[in-house]
């Protein structure tokens, strides 16, 4: 069997996606650890700090009876200039797979053009696919549906810096036909590529994708997501993004306009007081660490679907 990666949503078909969200939900209800990894080794390399991405990979291989080995790139010899080639060449003959992290998308790409073992990627400055889709469990979870066809009849609402988190959500909601609301000032909007990617899957699929600057499209919003105005990386901006990005702040007065049922989700970690409220982040934890804890069962079921 060819072996196959995740470095995008879009790497994953429709049915795809319904069956790994199938498999999340056996196994968050079952609780039961397996076997079916024994003697297999993964590897994951965190360029980026990491909370719930590295401990959710590392519980779920052991839990599905593997083992993880935590990769620091201080520690690697690309560190002293080794090429990704060697190093994925020579990483396949050890591995099963690798989980990656970095600052570079293209450094996931060629580590996936040239190993022998499932890639994935676990946040890069492009796309974070396993976040997105424990996004779309816990909606599911808490809205309680079965299955994704029905997410249509739900308004999902991103605001804030149209970063990797706002580019994985809009592409599974593209490639799941959703109903799927951006909100960004124009200077933080995702690249022309990613929307215009986005919106051709959406043709084919019935996806309603708006993207708009207009702080009231959040209106009879169901589902209300942000995440840090600063992505990792970007620090010597954070004066002007955070003066452009108050506006579109989660807070009591923003929540009003959306749907009396209406859920916060953020992707944590939070920053208390720039893209949520304290009171926010207070109100709407069960739904916020719900989501986190679904990283593990998402990332289990990726896990048991590549490798």
């Amino acid at each position: 069997m060819s072996k196959k990666d995740l470095l995008s949503i879009y790497d994953l078909k429709k049915e795809e996606i319904s069956t790994l969200l199938r498999e999340a939900f056996k196994l968050k209800s079952e609780k039961k650890y397996l076997d079916v990894f024994k003697g297999k080794v993964l590897g994951m390399i965190f360029e980026k700090p990491s909370t719930r991405t590295r401990v959710a990979f590392s519980t779920a291989m052991i839990q599905l009876g593997g083992s993880p080995i935590s990769l620091e790139p201080e520690n690697l010899q690309l560190k002293r200039g080794e090429s990704i080639h060697d190093a994925a060449v020579v990483l396949s003959g050890y591995l099963s797979g690798l989980v990656i992290r970095t600052f570079k998308h293209y450094d996931t790409e060629e580590f996936a053009k040239y190993s022998t073992i499932p890639v994935i990627n676990a946040l890069s400055d492009i796309e974070h696919p396993c976040q997105s889709l424990a996004d779309i469990m816990t909606i599911m979870e808490i809205y309680k549906v079965k299955v994704v066809e029905n997410l249509k009849e739900v308004k999902i609402v991103y605001i804030g810096d149209g970063n990797n988190v706002a580019n994985s959500l809009l592409a599974i909601s593209a490639v799941l036909g959703l109903n799927f609301t951006l909100i960004s000032p124009h200077q933080c909007l995702p690249k022309k590529d990613m929307l215009d990617k986005a919106f051709e899957y959406a043709s084919s699929s019935g996806a309603v994708i708006r993207i708009t600057s207009d702080i009231s499209e959040i209106k009879n919003a169901d589902v209300i997501y942000t995440d840090v105005w600063i992505s990792m990386g970007y620090e010597n901006e954070m004066e002007n993004r955070k003066r452009i990005l108050m506006p579109y702040q989660v807070n009591k007065e923003l929540l009003k306009k959306a749907s009396s049922k209406c859920i916060v989700l953020h992707c944590l970690p939070a920053v208390r007081g720039d893209e949520i409220t304290a009171e926010v982040m207070n109100k709407y934890g069960y739904s916020i660490f719900t989501q986190a804890e679904n990283r593990l069962h998402t990332q289990k079921a990726i896990l048991l679907h590549f490798l």
